[in-house]
């Protein structure tokens, strides 16, 4: 195979007609087009080699495949819109010169999302301020026919098809379960009911608030992050906190809700904060590019910035404070704490990417070269080497000690392989030995028969977050259970 790096997905067309075929490299949103026309298939079967055509064959943007009426596509994209727009294609007259904009890219929210639905019509769905919201278009020329009721948080999911009047989408928030919401497109005016609302015993949502606050990170960048915790709590500085983040691959921390949140917050007396850092997609693909190669440093600098937020702002202190975060998030978290070891008192890292300089060795690391760099050239191994977790372990200056450390990781992890979190642990160990100030615990814990989480069961998750909710109260306290 000439490009075995090469990731390949396809979808069938609404019609029917054609076969639309995305082909990725690494984890950058940049994709190629194809696409085969299989309505000349004998009964409809494919049976031997189709011809492929090439319609986008360039990795400088993303691509998805939203609709067609015959061969006019309408595809999603962030060529030439970081924050994503809606372009129309004609198969039959591909030059860029008779691509048509149907939605036009928002100066500010991120075109998250859009599905065909009732024939002629658009749901799209943005993200303003990390927050969604839902609207209808028309298909042909994308105007605006009428937007969607949607509380602060998080469309989830949504159901429907071309040839069906009605819709299911599935709303959630920090302090809302779940409701799946129903709406008749054929009426007048839009008025989504509640289909189904999950309840979860013992949790009372009125009890709790959520905010949203923007804070300055070190070179003065504006970056949001949630703030969930009781109502009524006296900003005192007393409150354990747990902040966790992600910031990389053009992912968003989104208003989503978390039973292990909650637990943390109504038994242990917790507040959580999730910070939208760069490095992620929560404002298109500026914020991701200002995240990734020589840039990291923006996002573990907007992390610690939370921090301080949070110490300056009496939520917290650092003997409180703690920080979780998986796989990147584990990067994310193991740099901040080599960086500014006096700002936490505990580290959750989950399968953390921490040897930055043979990551891409291993399974399916070279992929994530897209947003670390190429350690093998050499101006992407210098600014790597100097964040790279595993090889910046140094005994903090002073009175300062290591802040407590649990790395959490599976024997079977195929994604990020173990030895990550082996050999960073084996270095932290070496390193702080001796040192009589370091009392804090530095400690793994090794899931077997298990890999990066995906699939998880349900008894093994209960099993992880108990061990790790144990750490925390042991290392944050001691916290007492609270009924």
């Amino acid at each position: 195979m000439d490009n075995p790096e090469w990731i390949f997905g396809c979808v069938v067309s609404d019609d029917g007609r054609y076969l639309v075929m995305t082909v990725s490299q690494g984890a950058e949103p940049r994709n190629k087009i194809y696409y085969a026309d299989i309505s000349q298939e004998k009964d409809g079967h494919v049976t031997g080699k189709l011809a492929m055509v090439k319609l986008i064959d360039d990795f400088s943007a993303s691509w998805e495949y939203i609709a067609n009426e015959g061969s006019c596509f309408t595809f999603r994209t962030n060529f030439e819109s970081p924050n994503y727009r809606l372009v129309n294609i004609d198969i039959n007259k591909p030059d860029r010169c008779f691509w048509r904009t149907v939605v036009a890219e928002h100066s500010v929210d991120v075109l998250q999302w859009a599905k065909a639905v009732h024939t002629d019509k658009l749901i799209i769905c943005y993200l303003h301020d990390v927050k969604s919201l839902l609207s209808l278009h028309n298909l042909q020329d994308g105007k605006l026919v009428t937007t969607f009721p949607v509380d602060i948080g998080y469309i989830l999911d949504l159901s429907g098809s071309r040839k069906d009047c009605e819709i299911f989408y599935h709303f959630t928030s920090f302090l809302t379960p779940g409701i799946i919401y129903h709406c008749d497109l054929t009426t007048p005016t839009i008025s989504p009911v509640v289909f189904r609302q999950i309840e979860v015993k013992g949790f009372d949502a009125s009890q709790y608030q959520v905010e949203q606050v923007f804070y300055d990170s070190k070179d003065g960048t504006r970056v949001p992050m949630f703030i969930t915790s009781k109502k009524g709590i006296a900003l005192d500085g007393s409150h354990p906190v747990l902040l966790y983040g992600y910031g990389g691959f053009n992912i968003s921390l989104l208003p989503y809700f978390a039973v292990s949140r909650i637990i943390f917050m109504q038994h242990l007396g917790g507040i959580v904060a999730i910070p939208n850092i760069r490095g992620g997609g929560e404002y298109g693909d500026r914020w991701h590019q200002a995240g990734i190669f020589e840039r990291r440093q923006n996002a573990y600098d907007d992390f610690q910035a939370a921090a301080e937020y949070l110490i300056n702002n009496h939520y917290t202190s650092p003997r409180k404070l703690a920080i979780q975060g998986g796989s990147n998030g584990g990067l994310l978290v193991c740099v901040c704490a080599n960086q500014r070891p006096e700002l936490f008192q505990c580290v959750l890292a989950q399968v953390g990417v921490l040897d930055l300089l043979r990551f891409h060795k291993f399974s399916i690391g070279y992929a994530w070269c897209t947003d670390y760099g190429d350690p093998d050239k050499e101006p992407d191994f210098q600014w790597l080497r100097r964040i790279s977790p595993l090889h910046n372990i140094v005994v903090p200056p002073g009175d300062v000690q290591y802040p407590a450390v649990l790395l959490l990781t599976a024997d079977h992890d195929d994604r990020v392989v173990p030895l990550h979190s082996y050999k960073f642990l084996a270095q932290l160990q070496h390193t702080m030995a001796g040192q009589a100030k370091q009392t804090n615990p530095l400690m793994i814990r090794i899931e077997t028969k298990a890999g990066h989480g995906l699939g998880k069961p349900t008894s093994k998750i209960i099993e992880e977050y108990s061990d790790m909710y144990a750490f925390l109260a042991a290392t944050l306290g001691p916290l007492e259970w609270i009924d």
